[in-house]
């Protein structure tokens, strides 16, 4: 028996390639992983969050296509699951919310404080929802 942890992954279907590249580059500071294809943009497109962690996008066809016929894609602006992004201070969150601003991105909770934490909620141009905290 192994004795190595798996390696997680995060799949996300998305609507275009190259916006998603450019908003997870700009937004959050992710790098792509691999060789560009001939639209500039690594095929698969994927980011490594951590040593161990992956995230994908992959167009919406083929996210149906890796579904198979038993599952639906949810419908953009549906939000099945939330992602985090736990910072370390206050003004990381602030800076963040504004990257992803600028990176074409919606902030749907501008940041606050709530009893969980200094916390803003972001959505990718996908319409994909993360939520970026500083725990007390």
């Amino acid at each position: 028996m192994s004795t190595t942890p798996p390696s997680p992954s995060v799949a996300l279907p998305i609507d275009d390639r190259m916006r998603a590249m450019v908003f997870y580059r700009d937004a959050f500071g992710f790098e792509p992983v691999g060789e560009s294809a001939e639209d500039g943009v690594p095929e698969p497109l994927m980011f490594r969050i951590d040593q161990r962690t992956v995230l994908l996008l992959i167009p919406r066809g083929g996210f149906g296509w890796v579904l198979g016929d038993g599952r639906e894609l949810a419908p953009p602006g549906t939000s099945e699951c939330l992602m985090g992004m736990a910072v370390a201070t206050e003004q990381e969150v602030d800076d963040l919310v504004a990257r992803v601003r600028d990176a074409g991105g919606a902030v749907l909770a501008e940041p606050d404080h709530q009893p969980w934490g200094y916390t803003a909620l972001c959505a990718d141009p996908d319409g994909h929802v993360w939520q970026v905290l500083v725990t007390p």
